[in-house]
């Protein structure tokens, strides 16, 4: 199993991207409820509208069509929401511009940031991430758990097709998850926070020679049918609060209609609406 693209060959014809929190692991609802917002609070001093904030909070990253964004863009939105509608935040056009023109979003690109251009919005983004980090580490294993059927759909899949965990979540968190489970035996790469966008990792897997219809990105937002979209791939979503049965159909359905060549047309779209459908869209 590699971490790095330039060292990774592909085994089969076939690839299956699959996200990690929100789809494979059912990590996301507890980090965002336990961890992302209540720091967030915390950092910036919010408590005295802790309610609607952490509420609104939830529904930008869990709920909604902005699920599953990366915590850099949800963190400026909701910023920005706070600065407009409770109290003004300090310095946050700084933060909105790094989230609008940084190639990588990630603590590492927002550290070369701070040292470019000292700003005490972005110095505080990096606190509050950090420490977002530190309260996900804290989480009891049994708040971190895979969804029932993705340990057997990846195992499934991974008999015939490579899997890669394609992740916008942070590295050691995903490893360290994926590994505890017995998830991490059947991938062949991880590539998370640190290696760039969804769109841009399952643009260089497509290099190493897999044909786009080959390709199948399972997700749980709509970044992850963004990405696939983009580089022209299929799209497998795993539906908020019918993921088990999203997984059961994977193996049931949606990989062997991937490796037959009849995942296109109808049933590709039957599989995007059910996903709007769920998020309100």
């Amino acid at each position: 199993m590699a971490n790095d693209l330039d060292i990774f060959v592909p085994k089969h014809d076939f690839l299956i991207c699959v996200d990690s929190d929100g789809c494979a692991m059912d990590t996301m609802d507890v980090k965002h409820y336990r961890c992302f917002g209540p720091c967030m609070v915390d950092e910036w001093g919010l408590e005295e509208w802790r309610e609607p904030i952490l509420r609104r909070w939830n529904d930008v990253n869990l709920y909604t069509m902005t699920r599953g964004v990366n915590r850099f863009k949800a963190l400026a939105i909701c910023l920005d929401e706070i600065s407009r509608q409770y109290t003004p935040i300090d310095d946050i056009d700084s933060l909105t511009l790094w989230v609008e023109t940084s190639p990588e979003l990630s603590n590492g690109a927002l550290k070369q940031a701070i040292a470019a251009a000292p700003s005490p919005c972005l110095e505080k983004a990096l606190s509050w991430s950090i420490a977002v980090n530190a309260s996900i580490t804290a989480l009891p294993d049994e708040a971190k758990l895979p969804f029932p059927m993705a340990k057997e759909a990846l195992a499934f899949a991974h008999e015939r097709a490579d899997v890669a965990i394609v992740s916008s979540a942070n590295l050691d968190a995903v490893l360290a998850e994926w590994q505890e489970h017995g998830l991490l035996q059947h991938t062949d790469i991880v590539l998370s926070q640190n290696a760039g966008s969804k769109a841009f990792c399952i643009g260089e897997l497509l290099k190493k020679g897999y044909a786009p219809d080959h390709v199948l990105m399972c997700g749980d937002a709509p970044g992850d049918r963004d990405a696939a979209q983009k580089n022209g791939v299929f799209f497998y979503p795993i539906l908020v609060r019918g993921e088990k049965a999203s997984w059961e159909e994977f193996i049931a359905e949606g990989f062997e209609r991937l490796l037959s060549g009849s995942y296109a047309g109808g049933y590709q779209a039957k599989k995007i609406s059910q996903f709007l459908k769920n998020l309100g869209a």
